[in-house]
């Protein structure tokens, strides 16, 4: 049954729904029902047929040629990455097998992210913290192992107030998780968060209806701390070898001595908070 859903169509549908009749290029006359574009409006600036392209909206075609893809990228004003993924949802692909797999970060790993002198974890497939130094924990105590970054940032008021634009964080992470499953969207572990947050989380639903699609990769974050204040600090994400789309992730200052000086009084409350746990 899984094997049915129409991954294909869902894109086409959402990103025609994100391109204005202006940007197109497209006469608005009359009312329009539709927040985008129109089906026979993408598909003659595609240049293929109208029923073409409603047979691929539908699922009853799934397999259009490379020309077609990159005209429809060309119409849907796909970025690289998303068009990437547009691309992947019609390669053919050797299916997982759909049952809850318990990701295991190597213990090499693990050793190292306790030893890095910055905030740093390790998060899986599906944004699940796997391993955590004490430093990250201290930045925000949700990033600690068997947190979820998603569930997080979308349901925890205060994982949001230490991001001065949540919604833009939040934006971003889940573009990062939508490029990390691809077309896994039916993985037990995939369909048990997005449905939790779908209900739980408007801003959730609406931004995965938009399908939007970003490399979960480095970027410069900004973070109100409510014990350290004000800091910046530059983000990377690095793979880890032999795992299944498990990633690196580690937090150093951003240039300005501010931010220096911020991420030692951070590491000076790790300490004493490693301190006081080591002595209970």
């Amino acid at each position: 049954m899984s094997d049915q859903r129409n991954l294909l169509g869902e894109f086409l549908r959402a990103r025609r729904e994100l391109v204005t009749p202006e940007e197109a290029g497209v006469p608005v006359t009359g009312v329009r029902r539709v927040p985008g574009l129109r089906r026979e409006e993408v598909a003659m600036l595609a240049g293929i047929s109208a029923d073409y392209y409603l047979r691929l909206e539908r699922g009853r075609d799934r397999r259009p040629s490379l020309q077609v893809l990159e005209s429809l990228a060309e119409v849907l004003r796909l970025d690289d990455d998303t068009r990437s993924y547009l691309f992947g949802l019609v390669a053919d692909r050797p299916r997982r097998a759909r049952r809850r797999r318990r990701e295991a970060v190597p213990p090499s790993t693990a050793r190292f992210v306790g030893l890095l002198p910055v905030p740093a974890f390790v998060e899986g497939r599906y944004l699940d913290v796997v391993a955590a130094n004490p430093l990250a924990t201290a930045l925000s105590p949700r990033l600690a192992t068997g947190g979820n970054r998603l569930r997080d940032l979308f349901l925890d008021p205060a994982e949001q107030d230490l991001f001065p634009d949540w919604e833009r964080a939040a934006a971003a992470l889940l573009a990062g998780f939508r490029e990390s499953v691809g077309t896994d969207t039916d993985d037990p572990r995939c369909v048990e968060l997005v449905g939790e947050l779908s209900v739980a989380s408007p801003l959730f639903a609406k931004l995965w209806a938009r399908h939007d699609v970003r490399p979960r990769g480095g970027a410069t974050v900004a973070y109100h701390h409510p014990q350290v204040g004000d800091l910046t600090l530059d983000r990377e994400k690095l793979h880890v070898s032999g795992t299944d789309g498990m990633m690196l992730v580690a937090l150093h200052p951003a240039p300005g001595i501010e931010n220096e000086e911020k991420l030692t009084l951070l590491r000076s409350l790790a300490e004493r908070r490693e301190g006081v746990r080591g002595s209970g």
